[in-house]
């Protein structure tokens, strides 16, 4: 069976979210929901996930799952308010994710160096799944795939015909993820697109960003034929140490995402504020670089 599939995408941060429908049952998941942010007010809001609520409302849905492709660097989740807002429903939703964000949970305790209220240990997630993990969604039974490189905790959802893949792949236009965070590789990520590669051609991919150039509209979906025919970091013919070369050189040129800190801290929590300190207010942290400094 193959599912039915409703894509938003948030214009602020290039990011789809998707919902994943298995017909028959009613059943779903929401596949990398987003809230909005403002770094200059540190205003956070949730008009885009309450689109989200708001379609699953008026379809009549029932959420059994809240999917998360990787700890995002680009943007804030919602997967913690949506739970919220689903269980005061009667939904019982779940967030998953993949094993290896447990790696940076800690990567991202130690340089923000939070304290003893960050455990690091997982528990502001439901379910981790390994490669190969089966879900369920209703009626339609799909699996985890890990696909890291990107990152060393990146998954992609794999549901009858659909596979949801992070940030592993762009759209054909637009290349490849970057692998220069802390645990990406560049040489991992070609073994991982090499698996999805292995996916049969028509296989529909669901892409978590789209950069389209202007006059174009962004797209949520490609294929699996369409990458390795047209995509301009590695098509079905593209040598390891050639994409890897690439990668490197392009990765050297980047800097980091506007939302980068803000995302990872409220991102290893599922969504969830920092802890309110003494006056009842929320903080964020920003690491200093300051070497040309004297105190």
């Amino acid at each position: 069976m193959n599912p039915e599939v409703r894509s938003f995408y948030h214009q602020d941060t290039f990011t789809w979210s998707h919902v994943a429908v298995d017909a028959a049952s009613r059943r779903a998941a929401i596949i990398d929901p987003v809230l909005d942010f403002d770094p200059v007010t540190g205003q956070v809001q949730t008009h885009s996930a309450q689109r989200l609520l708001e379609y699953i409302t008026t379809t009549g849905l029932g959420v059994d799952w809240i999917l998360e492709t990787h700890i995002h660097a680009d943007h804030l989740t919602a997967a913690a308010w949506l739970k919220g807002r689903l269980e005061a429903s009667g939904s019982k939703p779940r967030i998953g994710i993949g094993r290896g964000m447990l790696s940076v949970q800690r990567t991202f305790k130690q340089k923000l160096n939070l304290g003893d209220e960050f455990a690091a240990d997982g528990r502001e997630f439901d379910v981790f799944f390994d490669d190969g993990a089966e879900i369920t969604i209703g009626h339609l039974v799909g699996r985890a795939m890990t696909t890291p490189g990107h990152t060393a905790d990146s998954l992609s959802y794999l549901f009858g015909d659909a596979a949801f893949i992070g940030d592993t792949l762009f759209a054909p236009r637009s290349g490849s993820a970057r692998c220069d965070f802390p645990g990406g590789d560049a040489h991992v990520l070609f073994d991982s697109i090499q698996r999805l590669y292995a996916l049969p051609d028509a296989t529909r991919v669901f892409l978590a960003h789209d950069y389209p150039p202007p006059g174009d509209s962004p797209l949520a979906q490609t294929s699996i034929g369409a990458q390795k025919a047209d995509n301009i970091h590695v098509r079905s013919g593209t040598r390891a140490d050639e994409f890897v070369a690439m990668r490197r050189n392009r990765d050297a040129t980047l800097g980091l995402p506007r939302l980068f800190w803000p995302s990872l801290q409220m991102n290893i929590r599922a969504g969830r504020l920092p802890p309110a300190e003494g006056d009842g207010q929320h903080f964020l942290r920003l690491p200093l670089s300051a070497p040309d400094f004297t105190s």
